[in-house]
């Protein structure tokens, strides 16, 4: 069936003439399971199973990605508790500031983050506040082909990084 939102939304590939910049984030293009730790203040950790799949939209000019936990097709999870999500982030390169604008939305638990990302060194490291005015910063690192680690750490005195949120990602092989 014809979908124009998503034919209109959905891009091949990047835009000639950025694709080397764009593969900061388009080398995850595709989909992935990942192994999820949330450390809460109290020494407890809610452990699950997610999923992540990322694209290329606007015209090659952007990735989009989408996160789930729990997997949609792995059941009940009783270790996770009431941590859920199914957000989205958009992420757009910015030639002029030879960085990119991240936007992520999950409706579920009305949580948002607004961002700015960059390469340091093998890690990409994004850096910005989310809803509450809490400083946040999102990292991938171990990066693979077929697996990375992403990590969520949150200040609230601007001080220090508490890490909240480790997942643990893997490829999943297409036919």
């Amino acid at each position: 069936m014809f979908d124009p939102f998503a034919e209109a939304l959905h891009s091949p590939g990047p835009i000639g003439g950025l694709a080397g910049k764009l593969n900061l984030y388009g080398r995850f293009v595709g989909a992935w399971t990942f192994d999820a730790s949330r450390y809460l203040e109290d020494g407890t950790v809610l452990t699950g199973r997610g999923e992540v799949h990322f694209g290329w939209v606007l015209e090659g000019r952007a990735i989009q990605d989408v996160w789930i936990l729990p997997a949609r097709n792995t059941g009940s999870q009783p270790s996770l508790g009431k941590w859920t999500f199914y957000g989205t982030t958009l992420r757009v390169y910015d030639p002029g500031a030879d960085a990119w604008h991240i936007f992520w939305s999950d409706p579920r638990n009305q949580y948002f983050s607004r961002q700015l990302g960059r390469a340091e060194g093998d890690t990409i490291v994004q850096v910005g506040a989310d809803g509450t005015g809490s400083s946040v910063r999102w990292s991938f690192s171990r990066i693979t082909e077929n697996s990375f680690r992403w990590l969520g750490e949150r200040s609230h005195d601007g001080a220090g990084w508490h890490l909240e949120v480790e997942f643990l990602a893997r490829r999943i092989a297409t036919e």
